[in-house]
């Protein structure tokens, strides 16, 4: 995370590590996840590209440092990986990914899954400034990742000005949404691919979008790219 700071210990209780086998012995964090459900991750379709063997992967749950796990810390090897079937590798199109947990787990003060908006919400929420990006990713664009949880605010920017010749000049369709600012500073990099963008109403945080792309970290007008999850409810 570009420009955010470190989060609370348990804020984000559905985030997740997803993290690939290195060298056959040790595991390191790759790409963020959203507990969806006992046993469901869901994640970005081209963490998992030339990466596609469950066994090489694990997910781990419940965590705030990614060497240091407490006692609320749960890991779970992975049963299989759905990959969206029309993902392209080239475009990003359909950037989706979901993997199934060896067994499930519990939930708790430190692991809860996410909510995904009721459909009376999203006009209000996919047009929301009061939301929330979090991951261990890069700190900056040619940065290390971060050894703690980052989060930051963002607000859904209008399609219409991210698509903009000044931005990224059509290659948004309907089934993103673009978030962050505009003037540049706060952005998802690498190693927060497939992690959440949430939006608060009321009461509850919901699951809007799961961190896709973007040009660079944190440049102006070109804020972050997320799967926009109101188009793949029945996928899901």
């Amino acid at each position: 995370i570009v420009g955010g700071h470190e989060a609370p210990e348990g804020a984000w209780s559905w985030v997740v590590s997803l993290q690939t086998l290195r060298g056959g012995f040790r595991f390191i964090h790759l790409c963020g996840g959203v507990l969806l459900g006992h046993r469901a991750v869901l994640t970005a379709g081209h963490c998992v590209t030339g990466r596609r063997n469950p066994c090489s992967w694990r997910a781990v749950l419940g965590l705030h440092n990614l060497y240091r796990h407490g006692p609320q810390t749960a890991k779970r090897r992975i049963r299989r990986i759905l990959v969206h079937s029309e993902f392209s590798s080239d475009t990003f199109e359909n950037d989706l990914a979901l993997f199934e947990l060896n067994s499930a787990v519990p939930f708790g003060l430190h692991i809860q899954p996410i909510c995904l908006p009721p459909a009376p919400l999203l006009p209000l929420l996919e047009n929301s400034s009061h939301c929330y990006i979090s991951g261990w990713g890069r700190t900056r664009e040619k940065g290390k990742i971060s050894a703690v949880l980052k989060e930051a605010r963002v607000e859904i920017l209008p399609p219409s000005l991210c698509n903009s010749s000044e931005g990224y000049g059509g290659l948004m369709d309907d089934n993103v949404l673009c978030a962050g600012a505009w003037a540049g500073g706060t952005d998802t990099c690498q190693g927060d691919s497939g992690g959440p963008l949430v939006c608060h109403h009321p009461d509850r945080f919901y699951l809007l979008g799961i961190a896709s792309f973007g040009v660079g970290c944190g440049r102006p007008h070109y804020p972050g790219i997320y799967v926009r999850l109101s188009q793949y409810r029945t996928w899901i």
